[in-house]
């Protein structure tokens, strides 16, 4: 069954997305990240380009020539994408076809919005069977 992890009260839900990537990187590990508005995808790209602040995390799109040898994707569909390890979910709502991930990473800000939708997505998961770790970002230094 699929691991959810809940990543709330962002200050930054971006820069905070960025560093768990940047985390992921430098433990080798692969991420698909879904992130369906544009908008969003764009603002990740270029932090990305810039975090950490003496490097850069390597990232493409999956429309990019360069997806299949690349650690960090960015989406904005999930059908057809081999990758089935880590998703990191940057879209208001449940992730379609999220259960064939082995884990699901949910990055909350501190909007009510954004709050908002991610409690019905944690009422999505837990009506669904799926035991929830959550990490609040505010008492990590």
């Amino acid at each position: 069954m699929t691991q959810v992890f809940f990543y709330h009260n962002a200050a930054d839900r971006i820069a905070a997305t960025a560093a768990l990537i940047g985390k992921a990187c430098r433990q080798k590990k692969a991420l698909l990240v879904y992130a369906p508005d544009v908008n969003v995808a764009s603002l990740l790209d270029r932090q990305l380009w810039t975090h950490p602040p003496t490097g850069f995390t390597p990232h493409v799109s999956i429309h990019s020539p360069l997806a299949a040898e690349t650690p960090v994707l960015i989406a904005d569909r999930l059908d057809d994408i081999p990758q089935n390890e880590r998703l990191l979910n940057l879209s208001p709502d449940v992730p379609p076809g999220f259960s064939r991930f082995t884990s699901l990473i949910e990055v909350v800000g501190q909007e009510e919005e954004e709050r908002r939708a991610a409690r019905e997505r944690v009422k999505f998961y837990k009506e669904r069977g799926y035991e929830i770790q959550y990490f609040d970002l505010t008492e990590t230094p």
